[in-house]
């Protein structure tokens, strides 16, 4: 659907990393690990990113993740950071199937702000009776509350610096068992790493359900 979406909160969840939360449109529906396309007018010229919902489950409300670069950041960054509750923006979507569906067991590999819809997807299967584990790599964590509160509910938590290998995180998780399904959420290099850390652990990384972020 391509209609308007207004933000209802924004708050900090990690170091140059925001959640911004919108109220959501009539008829608006998603699941966490779908994305959007927000955008707005700035100088006169239409702009506008892909982001992926970091939410559990889409009711009057919906979230997405944002990971705001302060040095090399463009036009459109700087309008997000600023972004406060009544600002407007376009939205189109929902896109993308790589999203939980279900999953008896779901294993979530991400970087940056690709912890977002990691954790929306532990929080949706836990809901649901079903076991979920996360492997997240970065210099910076972000939404370490839920995270923490993931942990306390019986997920499977792996935290990795930056340059830290996700070999034995990803095999440490991966139990084999049926409708264990494993989701990558980041940028390149984390996905590539992601998939070998897969196969290594005798996992199907052609299998996973991936998103790269570029």
């Amino acid at each position: 659907m391509d209609t308007t979406a207004t933000v209802e909160s924004v708050a900090s969840v990690g170091p140059d990393t925001y959640a911004l939360r919108f109220r959501a449109p009539d008829g608006f529906a998603a699941e966490p690990g779908q994305f959007v396309k927000l955008g707005t007018e700035i100088d006169g010229e239409s702009v506008a990113r892909f982001y992926t919902l970091s939410s559990p489950r889409v009711d009057d409300s919906f979230e997405v993740t944002v990971g705001i670069d302060p040095d090399e950041g463009g036009d459109f960054s700087a309008f997000l950071a600023d972004a406060e509750a009544g600002t407007e923006m376009t939205l189109s979507g929902p896109y993308g199937d790589q999203h939980y569906d279900g999953e008896a067991r779901a294993v979530v590999i991400a970087g940056g702000p690709g912890i977002g819809p990691a954790v929306a997807i532990a929080e949706r299967a836990l809901d649901e009776g079903a076991e979920a584990a996360v492997v997240y790599r970065d210099g910076d964590v972000a939404h370490a509350d839920r995270i923490d509160a993931l942990r306390e509910r019986g997920a499977a938590v792996r935290l990795l610096g930056a340059d830290d290998p996700l070999t034995d995180a990803v095999g440490d998780v991966l139990t084999g068992a049926d409708d264990e399904t494993v989701f990558v959420y980041g940028f390149a290099d984390l996905v590539a790493d992601a998939e070998a850390a897969v196969d290594a652990a005798g996992g199907d990384a052609d299998a996973a359900k991936v998103e790269n972020f570029g």
